[in-house]
């Protein structure tokens, strides 16, 4: 029966002894393992960001823009053809079975004043469903209402980041501030939603009635119109049946031919984050490959130099079996040898590994991610390259004849 203790004493002594050997053979599997959790932490931090920002726009979402307009053979880009119109809206929520909920939007950079505070920001134009489909709730206050829509109320709901500008510590509902000169009454504050993947503030706005805006703030030559309406779709299945009625009714409304380019755009938001979010995990999928490789280099490292302490140690290998050792006690200390410097490795990896991922995520400005999948993939697959690639030195030392290891100089 094999002492395993006694065997395991022997393999620590026998690196001890080759101090700086065992760390330079270690150094591949350390470079490796800290490699791949890097890797993994920026891959899966993109997830997670991704993800985020999907729950921050809201779910089964799309977004009908107006088309660009061309002139002189150039295309102007999206919204240089305002088309759609608050009727729009309305057409869409009456006639369009697999929609949820619809909310026109406009939105016009202006400089917002309370005392003597101001604060530069978007001020958009909506109206109560802008909520529902965004999943944004008040936290103090009430959201706009029909009759604020219908009476044109100057009201106003502000996003976290301006209430911090005007008021402070101060309770903003009740209180009076002026957008571009016109006083608004404060009557709600959203809660906070923090940055985007792109590092946008998405706090730093205020909402106001569309019709309010419309008529008193925003400067347009195309009365009546909206620069995009948002649309939430009731589940997830009808997304694709509410972009086709959408189009449609569009179609109609605008009298536009068989032949005739739409004036409008529908993009399907939800479907574009889930590419995103899928050409990401691709990424980290072949980031993590491309890192895995140098873990099988220092797999290659460990044998190469497992092979070498073979041969130096012959005549050691002989004497033991000389006294009684077999061949199972020599090929179990080797492979303990060759599984201690990859796991000693594998943990100095994931060590540096998570220092890295940090320094990456406060110098690179990226969100970074490491799951406890990431850490037992790294401290496992060490664990396995150091059996496997150990295995060929091991088993060629047992083989040995203790008589031809006795004389072996």
């Amino acid at each position: 029966m094999i002492d395993f203790s006694s065997t395991f004493k022997m393999a620590l002594v026998s690196l001890k002894v080759n101090k700086m050997r065992s760390i330079l053979t270690s150094l591949g599997i350390i470079i490796g393992v800290s490699a791949v959790i890097i890797m993994l932490a920026v891959g899966q931090g993109a997830s997670v960001k991704i993800q985020k920002d999907m729950s921050s726009m809201g779910s089964n979402l799309l977004m009908v823009a107006s088309a660009s307009v061309t002139s002189g053979g150039v295309r102007m880009g999206q919204g240089t053809k305002p088309s759609l119109t608050l009727k729009d809206t309305y057409a869409i929520e009456k006639n369009c079975p697999s929609v949820g909920y619809v909310a026109p939007y406009s939105s016009e950079a202006k400089q917002v004043t309370y005392g003597n505070q101001n604060w530069s920001t978007n001020i958009t134009g909506t109206t109560a469903n802008y909520m529902l489909i965004r999943d944004w709730n008040i936290s103090m206050g009430r959201n706009l209402s029909d009759e604020d829509i219908s009476n044109m109320s100057k009201v106003a709901i502000l996003g976290n980041t301006v209430a911090n500008e005007l008021f402070g510590d101060l309770d903003p509902i009740g209180k009076t501030i002026r957008i571009g000169g016109i006083p608004f009454k404060v009557i709600g504050l959203l809660e906070s939603k923090g940055q985007n993947s792109m590092g946008r503030d998405q706090d730093d706005f205020v909402m106001i009635p569309i019709t309010t805006g419309q008529k008193k703030v925003f400067g347009t030559n195309f009365p009546g119109t909206v620069s995009m309406i948002n649309v939430k779709a009731k589940n997830a299945d009808a997304i694709l049946s509410a972009e086709t009625e959408i189009t449609e009714l569009l179609r109609t409304r605008h009298k536009i031919g068989k032949k005739q380019e739409d004036d409008f755009q529908v993009r399907n938001l939800t479907q574009m984050m889930e590419t995103m979010k899928a050409t990401v995990k691709t990424m980290s999928v072949l980031l993590g490959s491309i890192a895995g490789v140098s873990l099988l280099v220092g797999g290659i490292g460990i044998m190469n130099i497992m092979l070498v302490s073979v041969t130096e140690r012959t005549k050691e290998i002989g004497i033991r079996m000389a006294i009684g050792a077999k061949s199972s006690d020599i090929r179990i200390q080797f492979l303990i040898e060759s599984l201690l410097l990859s796991v000693i490795g594998g943990i100095i990896g994931l060590l540096a590994g998570i220092f890295g991922s940090k320094l990456v995520e406060i110098f690179g400005s990226m969100t970074v991610y490491i799951s406890s999948f990431s850490i037992i993939l790294s401290l496992g697959f060490s664990g396995i390259i150091g059996v496997a690639f150990g295995y060929y030195p091991a088993y060629k030392a047992s083989l040995l004849n203790p008589i031809d290891a006795l004389r072996y100089e």
